[in-house]
């Protein structure tokens, strides 16, 4: 069993008015100082699979088809 971990963030090139959402909300709430704010997504998945390199294999094909949208996310695979 190997669980990874991934994060899936907006390009950097890309708009994020959740992000925007957010960092109005907290400098409504007297938050100062922020510069920006990025919303993502962070996924835990548990794969019947103990080789590391296989496993991280499978995480990038379940990233590129279906978890991320590659045009627009980038994404980060950490094995734990």
């Amino acid at each position: 069993m190997t669980e990874i971990q991934v994060k899936i963030t907006l390009k950097k090139t890309v708009a994020d008015p959740q992000g925007l959402t957010v960092k109005h909300g907290l400098e409504s709430l007297d938050f100062k100082g922020i510069a920006e704010v990025r919303m993502g997504k962070f996924i835990t998945l548990t794969l019947d699979e103990n080789d590391k390199q296989k496993a991280k294999a499978q995480a990038e094909a379940m990233c590129k088809k279906l978890l991320a949208n590659p045009i627009i996310e980038d994404f980060q695979i950490e094995i734990k």
